[in-house]
């Protein structure tokens, strides 16, 4: 397996980033701001920044079609940024939250973007026409504490969102006149705005840190904090699932996890790496890890000279400074997110961390 491509942009967490349809932009979330890097060669440089919140921003989505930024910040804001002639207009989005937004993410469709928030709703936004600006309906019950993920369903109308109340829960957000009526799945047949089509309790009540859909739709997966991962197969609405399967590991917690087609998924955290689970409805394992720890940038490693064996003698008591992980990234990873798929299949995906590194895997 080749050696993943690593871009460390700067030494300062990035709460969540994501790239352009054609992968020559880079969007990250860093403080109060977001910035822009665009590729040249085989980095990635600085090119503009989107200055516009008060407080530390949380998240940040690019539309793949539209090219449209949106974010959103614990200042309770979101604003979705359209690029002109003269830079990147930004339109603030009535959320209307008394609490941080937590998470944003636009829905396939792109006429749609769901905001999470520890005011335990979530705001589906969409474009009125008329009014000529972005408003928001709220998905409040059953939630009773914060959101902290959000995924759509390929359909536009669904959202699955994981929540500090330890539940993972499957919400229609159907916008009657901008949504096409979908059609009826294992979530549901009607689907008023609103309607919960799927709600699951982590078996150690602990804290859900992501969700996601696998590439039909027909299972949710989601990462939890007492370091497991579990996947639901629903059966029909009102009924059971056919199978909720939960994977312990004895690694730190996971915090984001993406699908690499039905029987894979991919999942990073707190133990600085990702790790590939395998399964289906019959069962799912832990696969290990998809970093090679005889990675080939560790050759480069500047060799200690008997000189600087005695410094750090002299400094610090020891010979070796240890402070090094032997992982990519040297600190937690906050997001995953695919970076070159086709039908659901990655061929490779991102992750970006504490550590201010962003890094390309393949899949």
């Amino acid at each position: 397996m080749s050696a993943p491509e690593v871009h460390h942009l700067f030494h300062h967490p990035i709460a969540d980033h994501s790239f352009s349809a054609d992968r020559q932009t880079l969007a990250v979330a860093r403080d109060n701001n977001v910035e822009l890097y665009h590729r040249s060669g085989s980095k990635f440089t600085l090119k503009d920044e989107l200055k516009g919140h008060d407080k530390t921003v949380t998240g940040v989505d690019i539309a793949p079609r539209s090219g449209m930024i949106v974010t959103c910040s614990q200042d309770r804001n979101a604003y979705v940024w359209e690029p002109s002639p003269s830079g990147w207009r930004p339109t603030l989005v009535l959320l209307r939250i008394n609490r941080a937004a937590t998470f944003v993410r636009w829905s396939p469709s792109e006429k749609k973007f769901a905001v999470g928030s520890g005011a335990r709703v979530i705001a589906v936004c969409y474009f009125e026409e008329e009014n000529d600006w972005w408003v928001s309906k709220h998905l409040k019950k059953p939630i009773r504490s914060t959101v902290t993920s959000l995924a759509w369903h390929s359909n536009s109308v669904l959202i699955a969102a994981g929540s500090t109340d330890s539940h993972a829960r499957v919400f229609s957000g159907y916008i009657k006149g901008i949504d096409a009526r979908p059609e009826s799945s294992v979530w549901g047949e009607k689907l008023p705005f609103n309607t919960v089509c799927g709600e699951y309790l982590n078996d150690s009540a602990g804290w859900i840190h992501n969700v996601a859909f696998s590439p039909s739709g027909d299972a949710l997966a989601f990462a939890a904090h007492d370091s497991s991962i579990t996947v639901v197969y629903p059966s029909a609405p009102e009924q059971p699932p056919k199978a909720m399967i939960n994977v312990s590991t004895q690694m730190l917690p996971f915090t984001s996890l993406i699908w690499n087609g039905e029987s894979e998924i991919v999942a990073a955290g707190h133990d600085c790496e990702p790790y590939r689970f395998r399964g289906s409805q019959d069962g799912w394992e832990f696969a290990g890890s998809v970093e090679a720890k005889s990675r080939p940038g560790m050759a480069n490693a500047r060799e200690e000279s008997a000189l600087n064996m005695f410094r750090q003698m002299d400094l610090k008591g020891k010979t070796k400074d240890d402070t090094q992980l032997k992982t990519t990234h040297q600190n937690t990873i906050n997001t995953t997110r695919a970076y070159d798929e086709s039908d659901g299949a990655l061929r490779q995906f991102s992750t970006s961390g504490v550590d201010g590194r962003v890094v390309i895997w393949n899949a």
